[in-house]
């Protein structure tokens, strides 16, 4: 494990509930810029890179060894106890995080991750690694760049840009994701949890449902307007979201222990979808 500062960035005040943010695939933590800015008054929020990506990059990605990384940062910035925020791969992270080491994980906050990459549904996957792998370095960053430039503000895309782009570690880190299912993974965990998707991410909204009846104690959120990229589609309402999810949730003491075995959720999802913003 890293102890360097450097992989990871703080703000907030040191006595805060802390949040832990989890980037998605060749990105880096500088996705998690407005959730941070938004979130810092009254929360210790966190963002890390996770190996393969950033700071990261000579890392080889593996899901547990990410995990491993998540928790590594959650003892040093964060108390040992965090909600944990994680974005596409970094929802992945999170689940795998929070089934083996739950006594880390405050509530947990899933965001396009509600899909199993297995048989058919691996496609998409195998896919993108292939084309990350076929984009040298040149061409995947100017891509990239045009792509966030084009779409998203300078306060958002500029950050995202300054972070770099990692097609490598993205394709390791999707193939790593591929034949792994994690809904059981979710279901292990005692907590909370936050499901919150795009209305236009097609792919993980099809799939929610069996994630939410997994969870242990689920509630759902959609963002209208907001694809994938949920968190820089709709910024405030995804922060938002995060932010009621964490004010609700139980103080540490009342938080449950893990189940021997699998019980019935203790209640069911909010409406179909959960609250629409």
């Amino acid at each position: 494990m890293t102890g360097d500062p450097a992989t990871f960035e703080v703000d907030g005040p040191g006595d805060a509930p802390p949040i832990v943010f989890v980037h998605g695939t060749r990105l880096s933590r500088a996705v998690w810029r407005a959730q941070m800015d938004e979130l810092r008054d009254a929360y210790r929020v966190v963002a890390l890179d996770l190996p393969g990506h950033g700071t990261l990059a000579g890392r080889t990605f593996t899901v547990t060894a990410a995990a491993d990384e998540v928790a590594h940062v959650i003892d040093e910035a964060a108390g040992g106890r965090a909600v944990v925020v994680g974005l596409s791969l970094g929802g992945y992270v999170a689940m795998d995080l929070a089934a083996r080491r739950p006594e880390l994980v405050r509530g947990l906050v899933l965001s396009g991750a509600t899909a199993e990459p297995v048989g058919l549904l691996a496609t998409p996957y195998l896919g993108l690694a292939w084309l990350m792998d076929r984009l040298d370095g040149n061409a995947a960053e100017a891509v990239n760049t045009w792509f966030f430039r084009a779409r998203f503000g300078p306060a958002i895309a500029d950050p995202i840009v300054a972070g770099g782009f990692w097609s490598a570690g993205g394709a390791e880190a999707l193939r790593a994701l591929v034949g792994h299912r994690f809904a059981p993974r979710l279901a292990a965990y005692p907590g909370p949890t936050l499901i919150l998707n795009g209305a236009w991410d097609v792919l993980f909204r099809l799939t929610v449902g069996g994630f939410a009846r997994a969870a242990q104690d689920a509630r759902r959120v959609r963002l209208g307007g907001a694809t994938h990229l949920a968190n820089l589609d709709r910024p405030a309402a995804f922060s938002l979201a995060i932010r009621r999810f964490v004010e609700g949730l139980p103080t540490p003491e009342r938080i449950p222990a893990a189940p021997a075995a699998r019980r019935p959720r203790h209640r069911p999802p909010t409406g179909q979808d959960g609250v629409r913003c």
